[in-house]
């Protein structure tokens, strides 16, 4: 079992979940961020603070977002980032780079519009 992000993390990307992970498995891609899920310890603190509620356990996950398991596992994956386990999130393994299926969806313009609110 392991924790995975879904999709109201797209075009969000508030970062407060990893900020607290003690092991930083949680990476950031162009339009939302990603779980590792063999780095993961379950410790659940990311899915504690997360803003909008994109954070569950695997077993947890509703059918309407199950896809979201996949996707964070094959992330890290050579067919879309080469990850792979990394050793934890730095600078270094920051990328513009989605996973296909999340560069398809819809732009989340309500989340877009926020971020433009906080502009100086």
């Amino acid at each position: 079992m392991t924790l995975v992000i879904k999709s109201e993390c797209i075009d969000v990307k508030d970062g407060e979940c990893a900020k607290v992970c003690p092991v930083d498995c949680i990476y950031e891609g162009g339009r939302m961020f990603y779980i590792q899920p063999f780095e993961c310890v379950e410790c659940g603190l990311c899915e504690s603070v997360c803003p909008v509620d994109a954070i569950r356990y695997d077993d947890e996950v509703e059918e309407k977002d199950a896809e979201f398991v996949r996707i964070n596992r094959e992330y890290f994956e050579d067919s879309v980032t080469g990850l792979g386990e990394a050793g934890g999130w730095s600078k270094a393994t920051t990328t513009e780079i989605d996973h296909p299926l999340v560069a398809a969806m819809p732009h989340n313009i309500t989340a877009l519009e926020t971020d433009k609110s906080k502009e100086p």
